[in-house]
């Protein structure tokens, strides 16, 4: 589990914008702070530098944003192409995302479903 500060999400209103706004504030966030190595099946490396994410299910009540999100990244597979460079593979996981309306943090887990 890791927690990330999604605090600029709590401003949006609508349901249309505040899933833009999620998938935007995933997107630029560093690759290391969700938790895409659990879904590295061939390498376990994560190359983030190109993450699309999309917003599959929203559930807002009144004490928290929930959010069910695909990502989308590279694995990068060490030492099966010619010269040992990495293959690059494409991968995607789904993360269930907490987001605490009061303090903008929100608490994101590998989805088991």
């Amino acid at each position: 589990m890791n927690t990330i500060d999604l605090e600029s999400c709590l401003a949006a209103r609508d349901e249309k914008v505040l899933a833009q706004t999620i998938a935007r504030a995933l997107e630029a966030l560093p690759p290391e702070d969700l938790p895409l190595h659990a879904y590295c099946s061939q390498g376990g490396w994560v190359d983030g530098s190109q993450l699309a994410v999309s917003v599959l299910e929203l559930r807002p009540d009144t004490h928290c944003i929930l959010a069910r999100v695909g990502v989308f990244f590279t694995e990068l597979v060490g030492g099966c192409n010619c010269q040992d460079d990495p293959a690059r593979v494409n991968a995607y996981g789904v993360f269930e995302i907490r987001i605490d309306r009061i303090s903008g943090l929100a608490r994101v887990v590998a989805d088991p479903g």
